[in-house]
């Protein structure tokens, strides 16, 4: 497996694979591996779309999509393990740029840049509205790193839904050549999505939160009967969090494809995002087709 830590190793190792004829399945990350990164990258390796690919990881902590600087700071990094679990994947290259490789003429905490990515009405809510900017972090980056990259397909988890449509979103607008696929989410056995800020979660609070899918999975089957009025529904599960201690900074019910509310049971997605402790957690859940 090729450690790669800067634009001219990654364009090398592009260029070889290039000469090859092998095209490139990109998994970006932040790091901090768990399981559902590694479906991922399990993903990649057996995608249709290519014959063989060569699996490139990426893995940065964006500065620009961080609203909190003592998020940024506690953000795990932990390469060497990262690393190790990669290699035992399968594979094949590791891009580990500095933030000054990413962002050439930005300053140290990658603030500064005079162009940016601006995600439009897809990130106005939700995620984009309890985070502001956290959206033109996410497509900026993954924009520059397609540039770089310049896979022939890119995976992403939908655990953060509203993320894998503006990203989607971003690809078609732009005209970026690159397939982006994504994965369903990975859970623990007893269905909390997993997530590198879990390992946060005090022995009290891990109990607790499978609440959230739960809740999400209690309300899918409310809607999707139609009994209920899908205002009564979404109320009686915030009421249920809140209860069990949860602070909720959304719990909603959209369409999916522009991700505004609606208040018919027909197909939609919802989507959740809560406080427990000192952590926050993101989830969703499908509503039919």
């Amino acid at each position: 497996m090729r450690l790669l830590r800067t634009r001219a190793e990654l364009a090398q190792w592009r260029a070889e694979q290039q000469a090859d004829g092998i095209g490139i399945a990109f998994v970006p990350t932040m790091g901090n591996l768990h399981d559902g990164h590694l479906r991922l990258v399990e993903q990649a390796r057996n995608t249709s779309v290519l014959t063989s690919p060569s699996v490139l990881v990426s893995i940065f902590v964006n500065p620009l999509q961080f609203n909190d600087p003592g998020d940024l700071a506690r953000y795990p990094r932990t390469e060497a393990e990262d690393c190790a679990q990669l290699a035992a994947q399968g594979v094949d290259a590791v891009f580990l740029p500095s933030v000054g490789d990413i962002y050439v003429d930005a300053t140290v905490d990658g603030t500064g840049l005079e162009v940016s990515v601006q995600p439009g009405a897809l990130a106005e809510h939700w995620e984009g509205a309890v985070r502001p900017g956290h959206f033109a972090g996410v497509t900026t980056v993954v924009a520059k790193l397609f540039h770089l990259v310049r896979p022939a397909i890119a995976v992403f988890g939908e655990k953060d839904f509203q993320q894998l449509q503006i990203v989607r979103r971003m690809v078609r607008d732009l005209d970026f050549e690159t397939k982006v696929i994504s994965v369903p989410t990975e859970r623990a056995s007893d269905g909390l999505a997993l997530s590198s800020r879990n390992r946060f979660l005090s022995p009290a609070d891990r109990r607790v939160a499978p609440l959230l899918y739960a809740q999400l999975q209690r309300a899918e089957t409310r809607i999707r009967q139609g009994v209920d009025s899908v205002d009564q529904v979404l109320a009686d599960s915030r009421d249920a969090l809140v209860a069990a201690g949860f602070e909720i900074d959304y719990f909603v019910f959209c369409d999916v494809d522009a991700l505004l509310p609606r208040r018919d049971a027909g197909p939609g997605i919802l989507l959740a995002a809560a406080r427990l402790g000192v952590v926050r957690l993101l989830d969703n859940s499908r509503v039919g087709s």
